[in-house]
């Protein structure tokens, strides 16, 4: 089981109305996008730190580790509008290379947080998500929306493949390590190679045989999964509202 689903069903706010969490996090994190405000992304994380370590139980450890991931590649991202290599030196900072310099202006150190931030809160928002919320649940939520049956049904083949797909290459890995398979850079790119054709034939006749045992069981073009229903209660939907209300009201504010 993946990190994140174990969390998940771990989480103090799995039972919780799917529903209510899903237009949390999708109308928490439009504002955010929409609001372009470094006071508004640090209140949403704040918020969604609070929702997900404090009334989810989840792990602190773990949260920060989730959190990690997405922020190494926006740190790495936003360096080109951090840093310029220029022959005019800017007002933050210059490093003087010959007769170039590594230089930032103050509205780049701006815009490059802010955009860092907003990033960040808008992926709090969707770990806010995955992390108290069941996968089946959300499908269910989407299969209400009317999202199209086609649409559900593939997320749903997916999500199942991804972890048909990891237990195959445990097993490939472990082989191949058990046979000196990476033993140097030279036959790790072999093995890698090797790993990777014998995924796609293993998927190719794992979704064979799913079609088959589907056929088998009477399908007829739509999915059926059992689900838990949880009913909205009205504190929680008069929270979210208010909620949603001071965020409008602050990006509003921020726009201005």
């Amino acid at each position: 089981m993946l990190l994140i689903d174990r969390l998940c069903y771990n989480s103090k706010l799995r039972f919780v109305n799917a529903g209510v969490k899903l237009a949390y996090a999708v109308t928490t994190l439009a504002l955010c996008i929409i609001s372009h405000s470094i006071v508004v992304a640090c209140f949403v994380l704040a918020v969604n730190g609070i929702l997900t370590l404090y009334k989810g139980g989840i792990p602190l450890r773990h949260y920060l580790h989730l959190m990690t991931i997405p922020l190494v590649f926006l740190l790495l991202s936003t360096l080109a509008i951090l840093i310029n290599i220029s022959k005019t030196p800017l007002d933050a900072f210059a490093i003087p290379i010959g007769s170039w310099y590594i230089t930032s202006s103050f509205q780049g150190l701006y815009q490059g947080i802010q955009l860092t931030l907003t990033a960040l809160a808008a992926v709090s928002c969707l770990y806010f998500l995955s992390l108290n919320t069941t996968m089946t649940d959300i499908l269910n939520e989407l299969r209400k929306l009317k999202c199209p049956s086609l649409i559900v049904e593939l997320m749903l083949l997916i999500y199942r493949f991804i972890f048909v797909l990891l237990e195959i290459a445990s097993s490939i890995t472990t082989s191949q390590n058990s046979r000196l398979g990476n033993r140097s850079f030279k036959t790790s790119c072999q093995s890698f190679g090797g790993l990777g054709s014998a995924l796609f034939i293993r998927a190719m006749k794992k979704s064979s045989i799913l079609y088959d045992a589907m056929e088998a069981r009477c399908y007829n073009g739509t999915i059926h999964v059992l689900t838990e229903n949880h009913p909205a209660k009205r504190s929680q939907i008069i929270k979210l509202i208010l909620f949603e209300l001071l965020l409008a009201a602050l990006t509003i504010w921020r726009l201005l």
